[in-house]
């Protein structure tokens, strides 16, 4: 595992009550804006399977298990899978799990990473049209990918494939990109190239509206704490791998990667940086009473 993950604190929690998508029924711009993210990570695949932060299942699991329920019986589906590393928690829990994929790249490598998995099918479909038939899923999960979704869109499909008493379970972990200096200052390496003055944070605010998609149904929230250290080849690989990070192909790579050497020199210690982290683990379901829905979802 590249980043390792020491955990600060206890959970802060909240509780309440191959398929080939078609356009057809698709606007023209709503087709065009998920083109542009379907490719996003191509050209960062490697670097993605090799650095990105991996998912904790002893962190996951057992808060799904307490607010969901979730059983080994259960099958999930791991929407915008990318290379399967959310799929491996549910996998490492016995699940039987569909990982749906737009970038060819992705599912390539993932087809790769997980030959002779039996329990793993891996699908060609987007958050916004799947391809998976009604009410097949007892689990919808997203990793680190809601941001790039049509969040209306992607709740209506949700809703379709999901049995009775379904649940849908987002969990992002990574850097925070707040809160140490070191933090704040690998965030505004982005600030040039992420389109906007809030740097990549602006794309983030969906994840808020989580409560308010659940509002007449169930939601669970915990945030957990952590850090990460990175030596520079691991810097370096992390940062290839995020969608905002100049291609070493473009023009502005060159100078980029001497302000990201420039940050590493700064604040590494003993040969590595240290960045704060926070997984962000919810679970939501659509308004099914809670004495129906679980046993529905079993």
């Amino acid at each position: 595992m590249v980043a390792g993950i020491i955990s600060k604190a206890k959970p802060t929690l909240r509780s309440g009550l191959c398929c080939v998508w078609s356009s057809s029924s698709k606007t023209a711009s709503t087709i065009k804006r998920m083109s542009v993210h379907v490719e996003r990570f191509t050209g960062r695949v490697t670097e993605y399977a090799r650095f990105r932060e991996r998912y904790e299942a002893s962190i996951i699991l057992p808060l799904l298990k307490e607010w969901c329920g979730l059983l080994p019986e259960w099958t999930i589906a791991d929407i915008a899978a990318g290379t399967g590393m959310l799929s491996d928690v549910f996998l490492a829990n016995g699940n039987r799990v569909i990982a749906v994929e737009p970038n060819a790249e992705m599912r390539e490598v993932c087809t790769q990473l997980h030959e002779g998995a039996p329990h793993l099918a891996i699908v060609n479909g987007t958050a916004e049209v799947n391809g998976l038939p009604d009410a097949s899923v007892q689990m919808v999960a997203v990793g680190r990918a809601l941001h790039w979704f049509d969040l209306d869109a992607a709740m209506r499909e949700f809703r379709r494939v999901l049995k009775p008493g379904g649940w849908v379970a987002v969990i992002a972990f990574g850097r925070m990109d707040t809160g140490t200096q070191e933090n704040i200052a690998y965030e505004n390496l982005f600030r040039p190239y992420a389109g906007g003055k809030d740097g990549t944070r602006a794309s983030y605010a969906v994840y808020r509206q989580l409560e308010e998609v659940f509002a007449e149904g169930e939601f669970h929230q915990a945030e957990i704490p952590g850090v990460m250290e990175l030596g520079w080849v691991e810097l370096r690989g992390l940062t290839l791998s995020l969608s905002h990070s100049p291609l070493p192909e473009s023009a502005e790579f060159g100078r980029f990667e001497i302000e990201l050497r420039r940050f590493f020199d700064q604040y590494e210690r003993n040969g590595k940086v240290t960045l704060a982290t926070r997984y962000w683990i919810n679970a939501g379901r659509f308004g099914a009473p809670t004495s129906e829905a679980s046993d529905d979802a079993s």
